[in-house]
């Protein structure tokens, strides 16, 4: 099979009306976190044991069609030995590898970040898709204040996405660009639509530089939201129309689905927001999640490390999955949370 039938396969298998993509791809400080609050110490047994319970969910593939594993979990097995690659591979759902190897301070740009791992990448998926990964992720950040981000970090950030995403593809692999605007402040949505809009400008110009082939990945970008210490909190009709008039001016119509972060939205949130925007006119491209904790939230609270409460833990996952399915057609309500809870 050819480089570009490999990545066409993948696009159709991830790609799929009413699914999504699981992120399961929490790095270990952030697992860490999620473990602590919920009381549990975060070892690789653990980490191991949990994310094989919500990879073996039943059903799962009813709505999730692809999944984003951290490089531990590449390489750890399910509790019968299996490969967790293969455990998801099994169950219907693409696998895919987080590459890059987390953010640091940009020089001379107070206050912004980059993120860095581009050296030996193309080494690295080599193993990663013998190890059955067939798309990746890579995530750069854009915060936001009165300074930031500057145009020095708008235009290095894409850069190294643009970078990542033309050694994907030369791989097979096909790469979900995850340009981050992030939360955290008090700007306005106004604000945010407008950062959200010179970054993604500048994204796709950086791509169609490196000859990356839209048809070919996947887009994961914020929603168009105020900082979560802003006055205004915006109804998910707001949310929708600003999301979808950015996006239509900075994303190529050959990209064939853009997959949403929930960035620090509740799990609700997240979901009625998307729900909003499938209710809106057709668009170009598919509207789908790749939801992290807006996923698994409700499944750690269920599971609190207790192997008691494995089907709790999974019926919450799956249930959280359903919801943001029907989101994707637009046919989430809210009185569909309390159904079955």
């Amino acid at each position: 099979m050819s480089v570009e039938d490999q990545l066409q396969a993948t696009v159709d298998a991830v790609v799929q009306k009413g699914k999504g993509i699981l992120a399961a791809d929490e790095s270990s400080p952030t697992i860490a976190k999620r473990f602590k609050a919920i009381g549990v110490e975060s070892t690789e047994e653990n980490r191991r044991s949990y994310r094989s319970l919500i990879l073996s969910t039943p059903r799962l593939s009813e709505f999730i069609s692809g999944v984003i594993l951290f490089e531990e979990t590449l390489g750890q097995h399910a509790d019968n030995g299996m490969p967790l690659s293969e455990l998801v591979a099994q169950h219907g759902i693409v696998p895919g590898i987080k590459v890059d190897k987390g953010k640091f301070a940009l020089a001379n740009a107070p206050g912004d970040e980059i993120t860095e791992g581009l050296d030996g990448l193309a080494q690295r998926l080599e193993g990663y898709k013998n190890q059955g990964a067939r798309f990746a992720k890579w995530r750069d950040v854009y915060n936001i204040s009165n300074a930031t981000p500057s145009q020095l970090a708008i235009e290095a950030n894409a850069e190294v996405l643009a970078r990542y995403a033309a050694i994907c593809q030369a791989q097979g692999i096909v790469p979900i660009v995850e340009p981050e605007v992030l939360i955290d402040g008090d700007h306005s949505i106004d604000r945010c639509a407008e950062v959200t809009e010179t970054v993604l400008h500048e994204v796709f110009h950086a791509l169609h530089r490196h000859h990356v082939v839209p048809e070919h990945m996947l887009l994961k970008p914020n929603m168009v939201i105020p900082g979560k210490a802003h006055s205004h909190k915006a109804s998910p009709e707001e949310v929708a129309a600003q999301t979808i008039r950015i996006l239509r001016r900075t994303v190529p119509a050959a990209v064939p689905c853009i997959n949403f972060l929930s960035g620090g939205q509740t799990p609700q949130e997240a979901t009625a927001n998307l729900n909003a925007m499938n209710c809106l006119v057709p668009q170009p491209w598919e509207l789908s999640f790749s939801y992290g904790r807006a996923l698994q939230e409700p499944a750690l609270q269920a599971w609190k490390g207790d192997a008691t409460n494995a089907e709790n833990t999974q019926a919450a996952l799956y249930r959280r999955a359903m919801l943001n399915g029907a989101a994707r057609s637009g046919k989430y309500s809210p009185e569909m949370e309390s159904i079955g809870a």
